[in-house]
């Protein structure tokens, strides 16, 4: 199928992609070295050739309109596809260079990550690492990561690439000194007794399910004496003997080692929490990024 204006599909995209990226007109211009004339008239015969308006522009500022937002996407990963081609051609893919946004959970970070990103920087000097140390599910795509590093029980992405990279167990646990004050729970039901500190980021935070090994399962109501959105803090707290929590392996492997924490409920199936590299889905994915994953697949303990 041909149109007649297949000749200029592509014009004018790298220059929009460019603007939407720098911020600014004058940004663009810098980046290309093109003067500010030139990105606007680009432009306007961009929003004119495709009929609708891409840009809401003021004199301090400009911002996406919905069919721009739509539309830079799309552009962003041809003007990708379209590096990634050239690449191929003059070899040039074989060293990784650019910025890498990574983001990851702090807690696995401070206990999988260091060595990573040590072995990184040393081997790709020519690669500038943006981590964004955080527990909150962050939207790959919108908010501009190349990576993002997420541990769940259960991976709920559709569009996007992912490579699980660990796996642990999640236990119900609490300190000597609260089960001493406070009596050792049984069953997952005296669990509404208890104090209990709660991970905010769920979005049942305090609804624990349980499944024993008989194939029942219920799901516990507890009381969050905390609710927090950190796992390093609710650790903290777990340890200073406010209550009993649920945690990944990954996050208290030091404090079951030195036998700082009790692990309740053995007659239950303990869940298993995987640990996942995700990144958009690209027919060729960007050297720095295969870097970082063949690395991280490398150094994780139990990389499968």
């Amino acid at each position: 199928m041909t149109h007649n204006n297949d000749s200029k599909l592509f014009d004018g995209m790298v220059i929009f992609t460019q603007v939407v990226e720098c911020g600014s007109f004058s940004g663009a211009a810098i980046a290309t070295g093109h003067s500010n004339s030139y990105i606007s008239k680009t432009l306007n015969k961009l929003e004119a050739r495709v009929g609708v308006r891409l840009l809401n522009r003021t004199t301090r500022s400009i911002s996406l309109t919905p069919e721009g937002q739509v539309y830079y996407e799309q552009c962003q990963q041809l003007v990708f596809d379209a590096h990634d081609a050239v690449s191929l051609l003059t070899q040039s893919h074989i060293e990784p260079k650019g910025v890498l946004k990574v983001s990851c959970p702090t807690s696995f970070a401070e206990n999988h990550l260091e060595d990573v990103m040590s072995t990184f920087m040393h081997q790709y000097p020519k690669v500038n690492l943006v981590l964004d140390l955080n527990d909150r599910h962050v939207d790959l795509v919108q908010d501009g990561f190349d990576l993002v590093i997420r541990a769940t029980d259960k991976l709920a992405e559709s569009s996007l690439v992912c490579r699980k990279i660990y796996s642990c167990k999640a236990y119900t646990v609490a300190s000597h000194d609260y089960l001493k004050r406070f009596g050792v729970p049984q069953l997952p039901e005296q669990l509404s007794e208890h104090q209990c500190i709660c991970y905010s980021n769920l979005k049942q935070a305090n609804k624990w399910i349980y499944s024993h090994i008989n194939g029942t399962e219920n799901q516990v109501e507890v009381k969050a004496k905390l609710l927090c959105n950190s796992a390093s803090m609710e650790l903290a707290m777990v340890l200073a003997g406010h209550g009993i929590c649920r945690l990944p392996e990954f996050v208290m492997e030091q404090a079951l080692k030195d036998n700082k924490l009790i692990i309740l409920f053995n007659d239950y199936i303990t869940p298993t929490i995987d640990v996942f590299a995700i990144y958009p889905s690209r027919k060729h994915l960007s050297p720095k990024v295969r870097s970082f994953i063949d690395l991280l697949v490398e150094k994780m303990p139990q990389a499968t």
